[in-house]
């Protein structure tokens, strides 16, 4: 979504860039401490993923409306002017919604939440239109301009306000659960990816090892294969079995076969 603001002249302007700071300063004039400090409370006070209440905008306000609104209630809570303890977090907010309301994707992502907010109203209201035949007659009579009525009716934008609360804090909370579960399965794989880094590495290490001993071990397989088992000194040996032996002049005792 592209800047919707109007082009104008340089000389058509000059004057209402003029006539505005004049309004502005005839303004700040008139202001005071309390209400200053009272416009820091309500910044504060906002609903945090709406940037129009920030402002204090409706919904269908202008890109030129949100800066004119900008550059008013900054100057009001601005830390230079403003006593306020907490005026220049307030100053922040203000920026913050500007910048949002300022940007096409995330003005688009919050005039959808509105779109949808209406759709839901206007739904509720159709129903209770059928139980109230007065009301729906005069709708009918009226061609549409009732409910047109009604829609910028105090009741309905708080209605409104209400219901574009609630859309965001439960996309917000979308969000966060996605976000915490590509977190969760990013932590995973990274874990994943540790242990298998490690398994790598111990088999590296041990084949490194048994690579080292490889000589050692031919070596004393060449030896074993030479000379059979060794036996170390002072080691007693087993007793050899006696067999039959025709050329002994002496008696051997018999061996059992089979």
């Amino acid at each position: 979504m592209g800047d919707i603001s109007g082009t104008t002249s340089s000389s058509a302007a000059a004057p209402s860039t003029a006539e505005d700071d004049l309004l502005l300063k005839q303004f700040f004039a008139e202001v005071s401490e309390v209400e200053r400090d009272n416009e820091v409370t309500r910044i504060l006070s906002c609903f945090k993923l709406n940037a129009f209440e920030y402002l204090n905008l409706p919904f269908d306000s202008s890109v030129d409306e949100v800066k004119r609104q900008y550059r008013k209630l900054s100057l009001l809570v601005h830390p230079d002017k403003c006593k306020h303890p907490q005026s220049k977090e307030a100053f922040g907010a203000l920026a913050k919604a500007q910048q949002l309301l300022l940007d096409p994707k995330e003005r688009e992502y919050l005039l959808n939440q509105v779109n949808a907010a209406k759709g839901e109203l206007r739904a509720k209201r159709k129903k209770q239109l059928k139980k109230d035949n007065a009301s729906k007659l005069k709708s009918l009579v009226d061609e549409g301009k009732y409910e047109q009525e009604y829609e910028r009716s105090g009741e309905f934008q708080q209605q409104l306000k209400l219901k574009v609360r609630e859309l965001l804090t439960d996309q917000e909370w979308r969000r966060r659960k996605m976000q915490m579960r590509i977190s969760e399965e990013e932590g995973r794989l990274k874990k994943d990816e540790e242990e298998t880094k490690e398994m790598w590495k111990r088999k590296r290490e041990h084949e490194e090892q048994w690579e080292g001993t490889r000589e050692k071990r031919v070596s004393s397989w060449r030896d074993f294969m030479k000379g059979g088992k060794k036996v170390k000194k002072g080691e007693l040996r087993p007793p050899k079995l006696k067999t039959e032996d025709p050329n002994k002049s002496y008696v051997q005792r018999p061996v059992k076969r089979g």
